[in-house]
């Protein structure tokens, strides 16, 4: 496997894995429509490029990390993108949160230049891309992902190989599920402790011992007492990703009530400019309408 590869968007994501596979001893070519952030990962010693298709053209494994499906669309089969650059036998390895849909469509057009990719979401948030310790759910061809594996390992741990392609996007949907309504019972628990009188940081550390406990308790509880919101994850890109579980449920006839509360409550959340907070900040929601803040004492 070449040390050379391309890397596009680093972001809130992209900038800590971008660095990671840096400190690994790769070398990458990089490329954002944020040069402010790009000059960062060059300073670290990356390489620039000013499209797509330029990292593409030097390159046999490009990493994306982007924000939605239209972008996806855009870096990969726009103009300028990487599709115009990808010599066949090249792997495009797609760490952003897409759907499904997205990801078996653009596989379909990588493959008609004899390209390959996998769909490889991740989740961990901020803490887990600077770690390196993210989970890595990948879909695509076995023999494809054995060829990056050892890139892969130097972003995170626990590294699944769940299906065909789309089936990395599928788990990435089920997490985001997990982690939508579990943020949402740690906040109603710790509104509930509050405002029936109980002190909500002695609650939190009582039930981190018992069955409730959960990463989430620990972490989101946390950020919850501290009033901490600055962004790990943030909470209009998990409102993104809730949307393309609702819309593939509905495609598929899947009843998902829990779902689609929490997609309401999401929108709430967005209709009181909580958009770019973390989405710990939900709780804030629930404090509104109950009248209360979560606080220690």
């Amino acid at each position: 496997m070449t040390q050379l590869l391309g890397f596009v968007g680093v972001g809130l994501m992209g900038k800590h894995m971008a660095t990671n596979l840096l400190k690994g001893g790769y070398s990458l070519v990089i490329h954002d429509t944020n040069r402010t952030a790009v000059k960062e990962v060059v300073g670290m010693g990356a390489k620039e490029a000013f499209s797509p298709k330029e990292v593409a053209a030097q390159v046999e494994v490009v990493i994306t990390s982007l924000p939605d499906d239209r972008i996806v669309d855009l870096v990969v089969l726009g103009k300028d993108g990487l599709i115009e650059g990808m010599k066949p036998g090249s792997i495009l390895v797609d760490t952003s949160t897409v759907s499904p849909l997205t990801s078996r469509r653009v596989a379909a057009k990588l493959a008609e230049k004899g390209v390959h990719m996998l769909d490889a979401p991740l989740s961990g948030g901020e803490v887990g891309a600077r770690e390196a310790s993210m989970s890595i759910m990948v879909g695509g061809k076995a023999e494809i992902l054995e060829k990056v594996l050892p890139v892969l390992q130097k972003m995170g741990k626990n590294i699944t190989h769940v299906g065909d392609q789309g089936a990395g996007s599928v788990a990435k949907a089920a997490n985001q599920i997990i982690v939508a309504l579990t943020i949402e019972a740690v906040a109603e628990a710790l509104t509930f402790a509050k405002k029936a009188g109980a002190d909500p940081a002695k609650v939190r550390k009582a039930m981190l011992g018992g069955f409730a406990q959960s990463r989430i308790l620990e972490l989101h509880g946390q950020r919850m007492l501290d009033r901490n919101f600055v962004p790990g994850g943030k909470l209009l890109t998990h409102q993104k990703d809730i949307a393309i579980v609702v819309d593939l449920a509905k495609e598929l006839g899947i009843y998902l009530p829990g779902t689609m509360n929490i997609q309401n409550l999401w929108y709430a959340c967005m209709a009181n400019g909580l958009g770019s907070e973390d989405h710990s900040a939900l709780v804030k929601v629930l404090e509104m309408m109950s009248n209360t803040k979560v606080v220690p004492g």
